[in-house]
């Protein structure tokens, strides 16, 4: 019997699948057996898994990073569910023939890629200062292979294939508005809503898994991004001064505050919208992903770490 995509499991599950794992991790139960603990995951989601049979034998069957095949039930542990691994091993090449697709196994944006890059190439083309439109236009000829697939965060938000596209199409839809209403620079707002992550490029290692580089790790997105745009403007000799000195600043200003990680404030009116904005779908996509991941059965979510509560489950309609 098939296992369903992940959002479909429960307790009630059983049968063979294939997935690609995520993260693998020895470790040690209460009692002082070892055991495998996994992240798994398909297009739909991911799942936490765990190996207590045959450890060592299973865990020289695969890697993290790898497509696997695997024999699993569900079950409830801490009112969580997880899957209870039989068997495990990477995927081989004859599993095409049972059914196996990588595609199937990864996650994505929801939206068609070549849907968010035309999106993408038609905001950038309505920039109205045509030194920073060609600036824009450089900066995403240059990264358009990353740009089309690379994810926003190992973890916390728009963690999957092209979740980065994703991040900045909503941010230039919701700047694109509040320029309007509160008379800010339109230009500019685009423009940030494109640099302000763009070093996560470099920050963020990504083939079917998602890890941080060493230069990400060394010294994080925000200063790499400006490094780009610098390297960007020097491109062109004429690009205005004043106009690179307030590109600067929104990159290094995003994430709000110093002790979230920004060099400097927001100081201008743009920087303020820029950061409100990025903090505002990242934490929108943390919640509903959490109300909808959420599998127990009470009026609130578990514990959410990353946004410090508890979250109310509308009753469904």
């Amino acid at each position: 019997m098939r296992l369903p995509r992940i959002a479909e499991l429960d307790e009630n599950s059983t049968g063979t699948g294939f997935f690609l794992c995520a993260r693998k991790e020895r470790r040690t139960g209460r009692g002082g057996g070892i055991f495998l603990a996994l992240v798994l995951q398909d297009v739909s989601g991911e799942v936490r898994a765990k190996v207590f049979q045959d450890v060592d034998l299973n865990d020289a069957q695969f890697d993290a990073g790898e497509f696997v095949a695997v024999q699993a039930r569900g079950n409830l542990f801490n009112q969580r569910f997880e899957l209870i691994l039989d068997k495990i091993r990477r995927v081989v090449p004859e599993d095409a023939d049972r059914g196996f697709r990588s595609e199937d196994c990864i996650p994505c944006a929801p939206r068609p890629v070549d849907e968010m890059w035309q999106e993408l190439q038609g905001r950038v083309a309505s920039v109205g200062r045509p030194p920073l439109r060609a600036l824009l236009t450089r900066m995403i000829d240059a990264n358009a292979e990353r740009l089309r697939v690379w994810p926003a965060a190992r973890q916390v938000h728009h963690a999957y294939r092209s979740g980065l596209l994703e991040h900045i199409l909503k941010i230039m839809e919701v700047v694109d508005r509040l320029a309007a209403i509160y008379q800010a620079d339109r230009d500019l707002l685009i423009a940030g809503a494109l640099l302000h992550d763009i070093g996560k490029l470099h920050e963020l290692s990504y083939d079917v898994i998602t890890d941080y580089s060493v230069k990400g790790n060394l010294i994080g997105h925000i200063t790499i991004g400006a490094g780009m745009l610098r390297d960007a403007i020097r491109e062109d000799p004429a690009f205005p001064a004043d106009l690179a000195l307030q590109l600067e600043h929104l990159v290094l200003s995003h994430h709000g505050a110093l002790d979230l990680g920004s060099p400097v404030k927001p100081m201008t009116a743009e920087a303020f919208i820029l950061s409100a904005a990025d903090d505002l779908d990242a934490k929108l996509h943390q919640v509903r992903r959490a109300i909808n991941d959420d599998d127990s059965n009470g009026s609130f979510t578990s514990y959410q770490r990353h946004l410090e509560r508890v979250l109310f489950k509308p009753p469904a309609s």
